[in-house]
Formats: structure tokens, sequence, C-alpha cells
């Protein structure tokens, strides 16, 4: 079975600078995998190649086996590839039963006319009440997005994410900017998401790495440094060297 995402000999240069250095990836059908790295790693540039927003220099990336290295990123997502952002894009007057209700008309093909098919069709409402719920939305629904705690607006753009039916999903930092007291709920959200979803986490919060991930890879100066096991990471005197003593123990 190919594996859900893989890339080979990935490689993106700005001028003189190479952000990727021959990436050579593999998220299987299934993963809880995450990407770690110290700051300025390439960790975002490397998701921005994989969701097409950047195209890469040299060398291809495949979703479950087809060649997607040139495909436009709203293509990815039809093919069943989706992603958050380190910083939310979310519309701040619009509340979540509205963005969801986008998200699903969109999929749904009647993306110009959402307004009217939320509430006029059964199957939509009952798929957003059913994200809503899953996400731990279903109590603020009505309210503006930029009233929301921001742990909420985190959880509404994995919402937003999820529906579009992602057969991979990608979660750029999605604790980033959280406070303590709304993590907890986060991390317990993201720990149920469905296994018929490969899930690559990008991510600085080794909690929420270890309450997750199956394996893990780490990204230094845009190549790939080591991969394994959570315990053989963790355990790996070289990444606690790259981490200049940062502790990998949560």
């Amino acid at each position: 079975m190919a594996p859900a995402l893989e890339t080979r000999g990935l490689v993106r240069r700005f001028g003189g600078l190479i952000a990727t250095d021959h990436v050579d990836f593999r998220l299987e059908t299934g993963a809880r995998h995450a990407l770690i790295g110290p700051n300025g790693a390439g960790k975002t540039t490397f998701v921005n190649l994989l969701t097409g927003v950047l195209p890469p220099s040299a060398g291809q990336i495949l979703l479950e086996g087809a060649d997607v290295t040139r495909l436009r990123s709203d293509l990815r997502v039809r093919r069943g590839l989706s992603r958050t952002f380190q910083i939310n894009q979310l519309f701040p007057t619009m509340t979540p039963l509205e963005t969801i209700g986008l998200a699903v008309s969109e999929r749904m093909g009647s993306g110009r006319d959402w307004w009217r098919v939320i509430g006029s069709k059964a199957a939509v409402t009952d798929e957003i009440l059913e994200i809503a719920e899953r996400f731990r939305l279903t109590e603020v629904l009505g309210e503006p997005t930029r009233t929301l705690a921001y742990g909420k607006q985190r959880l509404l753009e994995i919402a937003v994410a999820f529906a579009c039916r992602p057969r991979v999903l990608l979660l750029d930092e999605p604790a980033a900017g959280v406070p303590e007291a709304e993590r907890q709920e986060l991390l317990a959200t993201v720990a149920a998401l469905p296994r018929d979803v490969s899930v690559l986490l990008i991510e600085h919060d080794m909690d929420l790495v270890f309450s997750f991930a199956d394996r893990i890879s780490v990204l230094v100066n845009g190549a790939l440094f080591t991969e394994g096991s959570v315990a053989e990471v963790a355990n790996d005197p070289r990444v606690r060297a790259v981490y200049l003593g940062e502790s990998l123990d949560g």
C-alpha cells in the first residue's frame, strides 16, 4: 500500500538559501506523525511545499501514490489533503455555524450559495452539528469568531479543515498561542481525531507531541535529521543537543 503522503528528494531554494534539503519523508496511512525541530528548521516551508503554497525547486510529492508536485493547493484539498496554519485564517465576523457551513457547502459545490444551503438541507445541517460537537463548539455556534476564546478559535480552524473530509490532515502548530487553561481541551480533541485520517503534526509543544504521535521526524536546517518512535527520539542525545539543552521530557 502506498503511504498517505510521501516526498522524494524534496528541495526548496530561496536564492542561495536551501530551506528544504533533499527531504525523503513518508506519512503512513492512519499515522499519527509529528514533525519537530528548532526555530528556523524549515518546518513551515516543508508544509507549504506539501500543500502547494510553494512550488519545490526539485523533487516529488506523492499523495496516496499519485504525483501532486505541480498540483494547485485547492486541487490538493479536493484530493484529500487539508491543513491548518500557525496563525488562524478565520473570518472574525462570521460565527462557527457560518464558518463550518461555508466549508461544508464549498466541499459540496454550493460555496457561492452557502448561506442558502445552511438550514435548507438536512444533510448539511446534520454535518455542521456533528463537526461542532466533535470539536467542542456547540455552545458557541452562534457567536462571532472574534469573541471566542483563542483555544476555541484554534479548534474552529481544525474543524474547518476537517469539514473538507481530508484523508491527510496537516496541523501546523495548533497549540501555538493557546493559554494553558485551554490547552487540555485542544489536546483531547486532537487526540480523538478518527484513525481513517492520517495526521502530520508540526509542533513545539512536547506535551501535545507525546500525547499524540506514534512517530516523530526531526528537521534541522531544512534536512531530515532523524526519525523514529517517540521513545527513540526523546532519548536521542543528538536531538537534545539540537534543542540546545531543551528537555524533551514534556
